[in-house]
C-alpha cells in the first residue's frame, strides 16, 4: 500500500479541485430545446348538432433526437433518451439524482459522494484523470464532463472521437447553476423536473438574501468578511475568494463587504488581507482542509487582523456552497447562519 500524501500536498489537491470548480469567466447560456406543440383542431363552423364535435387535444413533439449546446459552445446530439449517463463531477451526479434521472447514472468520478446512492457506483475518473477504455466499455449514451479542466480536454476529445456524446459544463454564477440543471434536464428528458429544481432554489436563494441582507442593515454596518478556502502552511499561500466568481457572488448574498484575490486567481498576499483587515473570517471547511481556530490565530502575520483579535473564526461546511448544483441554496442557508448566528431564516420552500 503507498503511503498517505502529506498534509499539505492533501491541501493542495483540495485547492485544485475547488479553484477548477470555481474558477472561469461567464458563458453564454447554451440553447435548450424548446418543446413544440401542434395547433389545436379547429372546432367546426358549422350549426351545432345534437353531439358536438370534440376538440383535439395539443400533442407534444418528442424532445429527442436533440441537439444542445453545453457550456463550452459545443453542439451535442442526443439521438435517444440517454439510459445509461456517466457523471464527472460531484454537481452534475447530485444534478441527475435531484431531477429524476439518478437510476440512469452507471458511474462518476470520485469525488461524487452525494447523494447516498451515488457513492457506491463505480469511478471512472479523479481530479485530472479520466479513465476513457473504463467509460466507452459501459457503453455510455451521455458524458457530462466538467469545463475549465475540470475534466481534461483531451479525455473528452477522445470520447467524442469514439462517437460518445459529451456535454461540458461549468458554472461561473449563480444563474449558470440554474442554467446547467435545466440543460441537463433537457438532456435527459427531464425538463419540467429540472425546471421545478431550479424555481426552488432561486425562491430559497433570494429569501435568505433577502434575510441575510436586512441582518447587515440592522446591525448598522457592512462587515468585511473573508471566506478562507486554503492554506498552505509550507509556503504561507492564502486562497480566498476572486474578484468576480462565483463564490464572490454567494459571500456577497450575505450584504457584506467581501474581501477578494485579484479576478485572475484565487491567491491572496497575506500583505492584502492585513490592508482589507477582515472583521469576520468565515472558513470553509471539508474532507481536505478543516483547520481550527486556534491553528488559523497560529498563522504567520494573521495575529494583526481584527477577527483574529476578537474571535470572530466560524466555520461551515463548504461543501454546498461552492459545489455549483441543487444544494447550492442549502449553502447560503449554512453561510448566512455562520455569518449571522442568531438569525431566523424563513423555512425552505
Amino acid at each position: 500500500m503507498s503511503p498517505s500524501p502529506r498534509p499539505s500536498f492533501r491541501i493542495l489537491l483540495g485547492l485544485l479541485s475547488l479553484i477548477a470548480v470555481l474558477s472561469g469567466a461567464c458563458s453564454s447560456a447554451g440553447t435548450s430545446p424548446s418543446v413544440a406543440l401542434s395547433s389545436p383542431t379547429a372546432a367546426p363552423t358549422a350549426a351545432p348538432t345534437a353531439t358536438a364535435a370534440p376538440t383535439a387535444s395539443p400533442t407534444a413533439v418528442p424532445a429527442f433526437p436533440a441537439s444542445l449546446t453545453d457550456d463550452e459552445g459545443t453542439a451535442v446530439k442526443l439521438d435517444a433518451e440517454p439510459q445509461k449517463i456517466v457523471t464527472l463531477t460531484p454537481a452534475a451526479t447530485e444534478t441527475m439524482f435531484a431531477i429524476g434521472a439518478g437510476d440512469r447514472v452507471v458511474a462518476t468520478d470520485d469525488g461524487s459522494d452525494y447523494p447516498a446512492e451515488a457513492a457506491p457506483l463505480p469511478d471512472v475518473a479523479t481530479f485530472g484523470t479520466v479513465d476513457v477504455e473504463k467509460i466507452v466499455a459501459l457503453d455510455p449514451d451521455l458524458v457530462v464532463a466538467g469545463g475549465l479542466g475540470f475534466t481534461p480536454a483531451d479525455a473528452i476529445a477522445k470520447l467524442r472521437s469514439l462517437g460518445v456524446p459529451v456535454l461540458v459544463t461549468y458554472a461561473p454564477s449563480i444563474d449558470g447553476v440554474y442554467h446547467d440543471i435545466e440543460l441537463l434536464g433537457d438532456a435527459t428528458g427531464q425538463s419540467a423536473e429540472a425546471d421545478a429544481v431550479t424555481a426552488g432554489m432561486q425562491q430559497d436563494i433570494d429569501a435568505v438574501s433577502t434575510a441575510a441582507s436586512a441582518a447587515a442593515t440592522a446591525s448598522g454596518s457592512k462587515p468585511r468578511v473573508f471566506y478562507d478556502v486554503g492554506y498552505l502552511p509550507d509556503t504561507g499561500q492564502i486562497y480566498g475568494p476572486a474578484k468576480g466568481s462565483f463564490l464572490e457572488e454567494m459571500v456577497s448574498k450575505l450584504g457584506v463587504d467581501v474581501i477578494t484575490a485579484d479576478p485572475t486567481t484565487y491567491e491572496i498576499p497575506l500583505e492584502q488581507l492585513i490592508e482589507r483587515d477582515p472583521q469576520v473570517i468565515i472558513v470553509g471547511v471539508n474532507a481536505f482542509y478543516k483547520p481550527t481556530a486556534a491553528e488559523i490565530a497560529k498563522r504567520n502575520g494573521w495575529s494583526v487582523l481584527t477577527a483574529v483579535k476578537n474571535g470572530n473564526i466560524r466555520p461551515v461546511d463548504d461543501t454546498e456552497i461552492t459545489r455549483p448544483g441543487p444544494r447550492l441554496a442549502t449553502g447560503l442557508r449554512n453561510l448566512t447562519l455562520a455569518m449571522y448566528p442568531d438569525i431566523t431564516l424563513p423555512p425552505a420552500p
